[in-house]
């Protein structure tokens, strides 16, 4: 049996360890901010219909275009938004690796603000990118000062921005984005992937999108539609930017099945995201009620907390699952990360975490 050493692998990749989120079953499952909602029956009712009437149609190729697909997007992200402005894949982080395909590569560097979201790293990696950090402000949050100075410095080909951030929830206001664009001359990238668990009153970087063509939005399916089994990631740009991704992509990367799925379930938006003021009011109240137990709760626009304040947060991982829960450990000092799910499921965690308090809280 081989390993690793003994393949010609790519000289880049050797060292370097898959994306590795613990998958567990068990009871409370809070670690990868998936919906903990079931898709509504009448929906999901519908959407195997829409399957089964794809089924039909599998010995021949999809519409590689995926044009009712992109019709559907583009009337629900609103703001204007045209078909020739949308793009989709399978889930944003194949989004993301397009996006790096057709902009980035060997030569090219991508700049970031960790802590961010993992595969935004992984995938840049992988595509031959080089991959350039800067550090947040404190409190991770991000300033447009802080964001102008990392791009002055290190005149990266492409700029991304979690907006809000994973793993810590802080949001990216649009002035940040703004200033990003206007001191860079490659891509900004903007991964909205938690957009609709902001505040209602809060702007969507899509906003920012008219005459600004090297500007990029990505959003997905996965979160609030409670679509992650279905893997369904989108971006809204310039119709360039689709134009672009057109030379990179695989021949009619989108099945015939993701098509109909997600067809359908954009048909029942309202339903599908009846859910997601539920969510916002469990992340709330995981903000409000982690200080009682003594953990420092960070203000979040996403569909978790991260939560610091803990002397082992290895420990209190493993001891929460041992109580059937999991949570996140992102590798950030003292702090834990965990999805806001159902009120059952909080309850459930928030009472685990109490009982180790003692031996878990600084």
């Amino acid at each position: 049996m081989a390993s690793l050493s003994d393949l010609p692998i790519r000289d880049d990749l050797r060292g370097q360890s898959p994306y590795g989120a613990p998958q567990k079953h068990v009871r409370v499952q809070l670690n990868v901010n998936e919906n903990s909602h079931p898709i509504p029956e009448a929906v999901a009712r519908d959407i195997v219909e829409s399957l089964a009437a794809a089924v039909l149609t599998l010995n021949r190729y999809p519409d590689r275009e995926f044009t009712v697909l992109r019709e559907g997007l583009a009337a629900y992200l609103g703001h204007g938004i045209g078909t020739e402005q949308v793009w989709a894949a399978n889930g944003s982080n194949e989004i993301i690796q397009q996006l790096l395909q057709a902009f980035g590569g060997p030569g090219r560097r991508v700049l970031a603000f960790p802590p961010t979201y993992s595969m935004h790293g992984i995938i840049t990696r992988g595509t031959g990118t080089t991959w350039l950090t800067a550090e947040r402000d404190p409190g991770y949050e991000l300033s447009a000062e802080t964001v102008v100075a990392a791009i002055e410095a290190h005149r990266p080909d492409l700029v991304f921005l979690c907006a809000p951030n994973n793993p810590t929830g802080t949001p990216v206001a649009l002035d940040v984005i703004e200033a990003a664009y206007e001191a860079s001359d490659g891509m900004v990238f903007v991964d909205e992937a938690y957009a609709e668990f902001m505040p209602a009153h809060a702007p969507s970087a899509i906003t920012l999108l008219p005459d600004r063509h090297r500007l990029v939005v990505s959003r997905t399916m996965s979160k609030a539609f409670a679509f992650a089994g279905a893997r369904v990631g989108y971006l809204a740009a310039d119709p360039a930017v689709v134009d672009a991704l057109r030379l990179v992509r695989l021949p009619y990367h989108l099945s015939a099945l993701t098509q109909a799925a997600a067809i359908a379930a954009l048909r029942h938006a309202p339903e599908m995201l009846a859910t997601v003021d539920d969510i916002r009011a469990q992340r709330d109240r995981l903000v409000s009620e982690l200080p009682v137990l003594g953990y420092r709760a960070y203000e979040s626009w996403a569909n978790f907390v991260l939560f610091d304040g803990l002397d082992d947060p290895h420990a209190t991982f493993e001891a929460l699952l041992e109580r059937d829960i999991i949570i996140r450990d992102v590798g950030l000092p003292g702090a834990l990360r965990v999805t806001a799910g159902t009120e059952q499921e909080t309850t459930l965690f928030l009472e685990a975490l109490a009982a180790l308090a003692p031996r878990g809280a600084r």
